[in-house]
């Protein structure tokens, strides 16, 4: 078949781009998160929703192979053990100046509150020495259905979202303090069915999944915080109200602006012109959205099944995690539809990662 040239831009939209994406890793456990280091090595993240056993944090070989990060001791924990140095169920992991944090729910599977101790806590690892550096218990800043959801980091401030308990936190990393602000304001609270694959997602009562607080980022000049629901829309409110304790909940919920009417998303990224990545699961899409508000397609293509957490790398790649989170028997009748492996791809953006 002859392709005209006023063709092309449709096709690669429709989908014929499909050679753009490189498969970098295969699992037979669900993931929905990777991260890089600047030399090159790969950490994934098996949230299992539904509980069960298999690592939470992993390190890919070379040789494709996964293993258990930091060792096998942190990834073995069973109900009834102690918390405190187990990972119980972790959801996100992200490497920041040569250290991999990582959020611990404390939940043994999605829609259980976190168990007591130090079960719901951060986790920092120096990927240098493989040595635990920092624990930071979260258990003083949740509520009984909390779910935190991801984290950001700039300067010595984390912030993190609570999917169950609609809210973002401000903690202190040196000091381990935090607060909870934004509690069930509309930008926090999950109010739009998610719809994956053209069905709007229900758990197993038939009730639709609401997923409030969820992705984040950090403009590159520290001025913004972007956060959204898993369903959207997409809110920023600036850094120095939120860093204020002195600001009072109605003044700061004043603050937060409507940034983007952004579709029910799996996952997120920022580059360092401040560009937001954006995963599409209803579409199999990627988009992205200019610091002026303009959106513009990057990738559109049916293996893309509930894109996750993004991340840029320092060769300008976006690294994609696909999970097929939406497949999971929690949210199809009790009977998994996960197509097994799951992958993760990346594709290259000529973008420079936001290195904070």
């Amino acid at each position: 078949m002859k392709i005209t040239f006023s063709l092309l831009p449709l096709l690669l939209i429709c989908g014929f781009a499909n050679a753009q994406l490189q498969q970098v890793a295969t699992s037979n456990l669900v993931w929905n998160g990777v991260t890089t280091s600047s030399d090159g090595r790969i950490f994934v993240n098996f949230p299992k929703i539904e509980g069960g056993k298999g690592m939470s944090v992993g390190e890919v070989l070379k040789d494709g192979k996964i293993i258990p990060y930091p060792n096998e001791d942190w990834n073995n924990w069973q109900p009834g053990e102690d918390v405190n140095e187990k990972f119980v169920r972790t959801n996100s992991i992200r490497i920041v100046n040569g250290q991999l944090w990582i959020v611990d729910t404390g939940t043994p599977s999605m829609g259980q509150n976190p168990l007591s101790g130090n079960a719901l806590k951060l986790v920092s690892i120096d990927i240098k020495t493989n040595t635990i550096q920092q624990i930071i218990p979260l258990t003083g800043l949740a509520k009984p259905s909390t779910f935190i959801d991801d984290l950001r980091i700039s300067r010595n401030i984390i912030y993190l979202t609570d999917a169950g308990e609609p809210a973002l936190i401000i903690l202190d990393k040196t000091t381990g303090k935090g607060r909870r602000v934004l509690e069930n304001q509309p930008s926090t609270t999950d109010n739009l069915p998610i719809k994956a694959e053209g069905k709007i997602m229900k758990d197993e009562k038939r009730n639709e999944v609401r997923i409030h607080a969820d992705q984040l980022e950090i403009s590159p000049d520290g001025k913004w915080l972007y956060f959204q629901p898993a369903s959207g829309p997409l809110w920023r409110v600036e850094t120095q109200y939120l860093n204020d304790e002195n600001i009072s909940e109605k003044d700061l919920a004043s603050k937060v602006e409507l940034f983007y009417k952004t579709p029910s998303t799996g996952g997120t990224a920022i580059d360092a012109d401040g560009n937001i990545y954006v995963s599409d699961v209803n579409k199999s899409e990627i988009i992205k959205i200019s610091p002026e508000g303009k959106e513009s397609l990057v990738i559109k293509d049916k293996r893309l099944l509930w894109a996750d957490a993004l991340w840029i790398d320092d060769n300008g790649y976006l690294w994609i995690p696909t999970g097929q989170l939406n497949r999971l028997a929690a949210f199809q009748n009790g009977k998994s539809k996960v197509e097994l492996p799951v992958v993760i791809y990346k594709l290259k953006i000529n973008a420079k990662p936001l290195n904070n």
